[in-house]
């Protein structure tokens, strides 16, 4: 067994997704063997941590953080040359020179092309060496073993079968088997006409996890800890939400709330756990999903961490989360309204959009853009009046029908722009969201509300007591509720988990998460002092031990684009305790940047490897938004598709890089003395 690489050490790290490796024997993106010569890189760097994205099957998507497995590896990283079956294909080494020169000098990797690409050989070599492959799934073969240790990829294996038999289409639009249990999957899996499809998924997976162990197993013998990334939240659209719909909430979709950067805020699609559910299964497949992720990993990144706490959801009948609420959260309901003096209707108009007829004309008209005529507008609100709106009573006032459950449904009537977007706006206008009978959650911008605006002052004054009352006690629920959830996560693994802790945070999670031992994040850029003068950067001595420290995320630009593009390059510069610095970034600027954050008191200082690749000149970028891993908001082929500029052998050649980056490793972090 390979020795293990201590995670309480002070260390410099490297952040990396998979595909972006390059190396003689990769098809034009990286797969697991490469890590184990990248690994010799970082050993010749210095750099004693390696963090990768995750690494789960997405299918055709290129994004890591779709995944449609929590536990069945990317195709996409095989090593198609190492799989024991290979030489069964006869014409399999031409083949693999030919894809090799088809995408081997490709800037950023084709992720479909290539994982199509590969799947078609993959294919082919198991209907070469299927009786071969039979044999070792039979009563006591070591394909037969390892499903036995692995029992969730039987139900991998018959969710992709009819995947691909459905055209990869969503479950949800599958024309056979769209709700399932346990029985009808098992059915399924014994059932010997689909053997053979069945087999080719395991077949594939225990490849995939032969041939990561082995470079997981290399790199620890290296002395080098070995990062992983589970994301918190699963796509609806996958294996284990199909097999296991009680485990998760399908009719709230998770998100982060409104933000200076999106009003809407963000709206993942992605379906909430069910905790309850869960947990009276002993939270059996989250400790199986870490267990799994314990073969090749001595730390994790926990993506979004605080939705171990509270998440932030909204109605699947919504494509925005503005009308999102917290859960958990302590409801304020019905009785405690009419304590404060609202009645039956003074409810209704504090938590029901009321539209006054004046402003859907006042809207249409106005909006409308290009030529159009009264007759034009006549009809479009009649329209909205006929299909959308109830009036109420005789009054100048309208409320949306009862079919109206959402954004989605709005945008389904075919309206004119001008009306559509009157009305996802008037949907939103409202002092409290009733998400359940009686139970009400204050909405996001309640004070900007047509409600709120008509209350005496005395009445907002009792509000806002009892919004801060309930923020109160739900915050002694989000405690309870995550570090129960965290100390499962603790028991169940010996890996060191580390919180991506970013985002509006309650004062809890710090503080849970410290109680833990679990590693928060921070990243220079928004450690900031938000609510003093001049917002001033949080300086690198007053950063926990227990922290991860970077200077850009996959998420955000590279320091290079920030330091050209984004940043204050004064006030940080000054912070830095520089007079000032270049405002073209240069190798010489890198240094000088990198260095004083490799000194940041964090127990890890990790650096995306484009940023560490700024410390040679060789290796900049025409553009420096090409090096991007992922720009969020953007749905194209751009995204997630980062690949090293050369390979890896070739990066190791550069002495100037290499000497830059030892040096960067020698870096004694603020508070040495004190580590463990």
């Amino acid at each position: 067994m390979a020795q293990q690489a201590d995670t309480n050490k002070r260390l410099i790290g490297v952040v990396i997704p998979v595909g972006a490796l390059r190396s003689k024997e990769s098809l034009g993106i990286g797969e697991f063997p490469d890590l184990v010569e990248f690994a010799g890189l970082c050993k010749k760097m210095g750099a004693g941590l390696i963090q990768l994205l995750p690494v789960n099957d997405t299918g055709s998507e290129s994004s890591p953080y779709f995944a449609i497995s929590a536990f069945a590896l990317h195709p996409v990283y095989i090593r198609i040359g190492d799989i024991e079956e290979a030489p069964a294909l006869k014409d399999l080494k031409k083949r693999l020179v030919e894809m090799g020169e088809k995408f081997g000098k490709e800037t950023r990797f084709p992720f479909e092309p290539i994982f199509r690409a590969k799947m078609k050989i993959l294919r082919d070599i198991f209907t070469a060496a299927k009786n071969d492959i039979f044999k070792k799934a039979a009563q006591g073969g070591t394909l037969a073993e390892w499903i036995e240790k692995n029992s969730w990829v039987r139900e991998y294996a018959v969710y992709r079968r009819l995947k691909d038999a459905n055209e990869e289409k969503s479950y949800q639009e599958w024309r056979s088997h769209k709700n399932v249990n346990r029985e009808i999957i098992e059915g399924l899996w014994k059932d010997e006409k689909l053997k053979e499809e069945h087999l080719f998924w395991v077949w594939i997976q225990e490849a995939l996890d032969a041939q990561f162990s082995r470079a997981a197993a290399a790199i620890a013998d290296m002395g080098i800890v070995l990062e992983g990334d589970l994301p918190i939240l699963i796509n609806e659209d996958s294996c284990d939400v199909w097999a296991h719909p009680e485990y998760f909430h399908l009719n709230l979709s998770a998100g982060a709330p409104p933000d200076m950067y999106g009003p809407e805020g963000q709206n993942w699609g992605f379906p909430t756990y069910n905790w309850e559910a869960l947990e009276k299964n002993n939270y059996d497949w989250w400790r199986n999903r870490l267990k799994v992720a314990e073969r090749y990993f001595r730390a994790y990144r926990i993506d979004h961490v605080l939705g171990f706490f509270r998440i932030w959801t909204s109605s699947r009948f919504d494509t925005s989360s503005a009308l999102g609420r917290f859960v958990p959260y302590v409801p304020i309901t019905k009785k405690e309204l009419e304590e404060l003096g609202f009645d039956k209707s003074r409810i209704r108009w504090v938590s029901y959009p009321h539209i006054p007829t004046g402003e859907v004309w006042d809207a249409v008209r106005n909006n409308w853009g290009g030529d159009h005529s009264e007759e034009d507008v006549a009809a479009e609100t009649g329209k909205v009046f006929s299909a959308v709106l109830d009036r109420i009573g005789e009054e100048e006032l309208w409320l949306f029908k009862d079919s109206i459950r959402g954004e989605k449904d709005i945008a389904s009537l075919g309206l004119h722009p001008a009306a559509q977007g009157f009305l996802v706006q008037a949907w939103h206008n409202r002092l409290f969201l009733e998400y359940e009978k009686g139970h009400f959650f204050p909405t996001w911008f309640y004070r900007f509300s047509r409600a709120y605006a008509s209350l005496s002052e005395e009445e907002r004054n009792k509000l806002e007591v009892l919004f801060e009352n309930h923020k109160s006690n739900s915050e002694k629920v989000w405690e309870r509720e995550g570090k129960k959830l965290l100390m499962v996560l603790k028991d169940s693994s010996s890996m060191l988990p580390c919180a991506e802790d970013l985002g509006e945070i309650p004062d809890c999670v710090p503080v849970t998460l410290g109680k833990l031992k679990i590693l928060g994040l921070r990243v220079v850029r928004w450690h900031r002092k938000w609510n003093l003068p001049g917002e001033p950067y949080i300086p690198f001595e007053d950063y926990p031990e227990l922290s991860v420290c970077t200077p850009a995320v996959h998420d955000s630009s590279t320091v290079r684009e920030w330091w050209e593009r984004e940043a204050d390059q004064e006030i940080f510069s000054g912070f830095l305790g520089f007079p000032s610095l270049p405002r073209v970034y240069n190798p010489g600027t890198a240094k000088l940047v990198l260095s004083k954050i490799a000194a940041a008191a964090s127990r890890f200082r990790v650096f995306q490897i484009q940023d560490l690749l700024h410390l040679s000149a060789r290796w900049y970028a025409e553009d420096a938004a090409s090096e991007r891993i992922n720009v969020p908001g953007t749905y194209n082929q751009f995204n997630w598709t980062y690949r090293l500029p050369a390979s890896i052998e070739e990066i190791g050649n550069d002495s100037d890089f290499i000497n830059a980056v030892q040096e960067l490793a020698k870096i004694k972090p603020i508070g040495e003395p004190h580590a463990h």
